[in-house]
């Protein structure tokens, strides 16, 4: 298993970056085009300091599990099931659940949430997708799941030299070979990197490559990352259902979001030209992004 650090320290200060004052700027158009576009979105100031100071609270005590690449890095799974409410809480934070149902047009479904840590040392994520349209070992059948965004919470503030996210811009685009998402690449010539004050979060495009770059600081880097489709994108088979008691035991702003996960809201047998076609379709429309 390759363990190698993803960037030497030097190369930090060459790294392509986008001003942190770009993405205060962005209309919510805007910030369509440059999740659907460009694959990801910076939006900023997204988690209170007050919210944020209890999830910090809530997730130091959680029983982190290391990666078998570094013990660095560090993650626990399913934290809407520990005793983290305010964590759990943001799930269903109105402004985020607004922006993605106006993104996806549809009714969200929660499919994990979990805690990560980039602790000092850790050697950075290597560049990936979380898109597997045949599923995988890593995450099952849940990840051929073929329209999913996930949402980056940043715990800490990202700064060059405490492992801040990294991704390629536009990859989910390509037709090439070297785009199949079951790739993965040390680093990367286009690699851009991303920084952002605490509380902001990082919305990626699941099809987009993206990794995040080492922790050359003296503290760790923690993120809570929950991930949403909509309720047409079903897997290509079925999962594992969540324990109805404990979905039962979330709260109900939560539990909205946690129907099941095989949900697949499609017309499989369909004709070539249906009765009662529309014409009009905003969501693929031009002016979206304008």
């Amino acid at each position: 298993m390759d363990t190698s650090f993803t960037n030497s320290r030097e190369s930090l200060e060459r790294a392509n970056r986008v001003p942190e004052s770009h993405w205060t700027r962005l209309t919510r158009a805007r910030q369509f085009r440059s999740l659907e576009f460009e694959g990801f979105v910076v939006v900023p100031d997204l988690l209170s300091e007050e919210l944020m100071e209890k999830i910090r609270e809530e997730t130091s005590t959680l029983p982190t599990t290391s990666v078998d690449y570094s013990e660095h890095q560090r993650y626990i799974s399913d934290v809407q099931w520990t005793d983290s409410p305010h964590a759990t809480s943001a799930i269903a934070l109105p402004a985020t659940v607004e922006f993605l149902e106006e993104l996806l047009g549809d009714e969200l479904i929660c499919t994990s949430c979990s805690y990560v840590e980039s602790g000092p040392g850790h050697p950075g994520i290597a560049i990936h997708t979380d898109a597997q349209p045949y599923g995988s070992k890593i995450f099952g059948v849940q990840s051929s799941s073929p329209c999913l965004v996930r949402v980056l919470y940043y715990l800490d503030d990202l700064t060059p030299e405490c492992s801040p996210f990294k991704v390629i811009p536009r990859s989910h685009l390509s037709l090439h070979s070297d785009a199949n998402p079951y790739n993965k690449y040390l680093s990367h010539e286009d690699e851009l990197m991303v920084t952002c004050r605490a509380g902001s979060a990082v919305i990626i495009n699941q099809k987009v490559f993206h990794g995040n770059f080492p922790n050359y600081s003296d503290r760790v880097r923690r993120m809570l990352a929950i991930a949403y489709r909509p309720t047409w994108a079903g897997p290509i088979g079925d999962v594992p259902e969540r324990d109805p008691e404990k979905v039962a035991g979330l709260p109900a702003a939560v539990r909205k979001y946690f129907r099941s996960l095989n949900t697949r809201k499609i017309a499989f047998d369909f004709p070539n030209r249906p009765d009662d076609m529309a014409r009009p379709a905003p969501g693929i429309s031009l002016g979206r992004w304008s």
